[in-house]
């Protein structure tokens, strides 16, 4: 691990912020922004982004919402109640496991999230704005990167608590 540390300290030049530093201002920034674009449309950033995942995942449990979320499960059942009681989600009991419950977009759901398309699209595109195909590809690539090798530290480090 320190030669993970060291490696990346000297990338930085002197002074400058640490990619992880800079990815952390990069989200608070979109966060502030989803919640101003959605705000109108009556809904929170964390909220979008659980709708989100099930119009690309399909139904799922609440537990399984909440990781692809980045949610706490219990932060996610509150929200999953919320967002049932406004009709934008239903939940059905699980083929198989009557126990869970799959929580599933409403055309009241889907309606909603096409409505918050292009204040979405405009946010990807002020992002990616000035940088070329190439440029963009490059920089989805980092990120995915970035997501997929720290999932992996995560999943080792829970693996070594258990």
């Amino acid at each position: 691990m320190m030669g993970a540390v060291s490696t990346s300290a000297q990338e930085h030049p002197a002074g400058a912020p640490l990619t992880l530093y800079l990815v952390k201002r990069l989200e608070l920034v979109i966060r502030a922004l989803l919640d101003d674009a959605l705000r109108p449309l009556g809904l929170t950033t964390l909220q979008y982004t659980a709708l989100s995942v099930l119009e690309a995942s399909g139904a799922l449990s609440s537990a399984q919402l909440a990781r692809r979320s980045f949610l706490r499960p219990q932060t996610m059942h509150e929200m999953v109640l919320t967002l049932e009681k406004r009709g934008l989600i239903a939940r059905t009991p699980k083929a198989g496991n009557k126990r869970v419950l799959l929580a599933g977009l409403t055309d009241a759901g889907r309606a909603l999230l096409a409505g918050c398309a292009p204040a979405v699209a405009e946010l990807e595109n002020a992002l990616l704005a000035d940088l070329s195909p190439g440029q963009r590809a490059t920089f989805r690539e980092g990120l995915q990167h970035g997501v997929t090798a720290l999932g992996a530290l995560s999943g080792q480090r829970r693996a070594q608590e258990a």
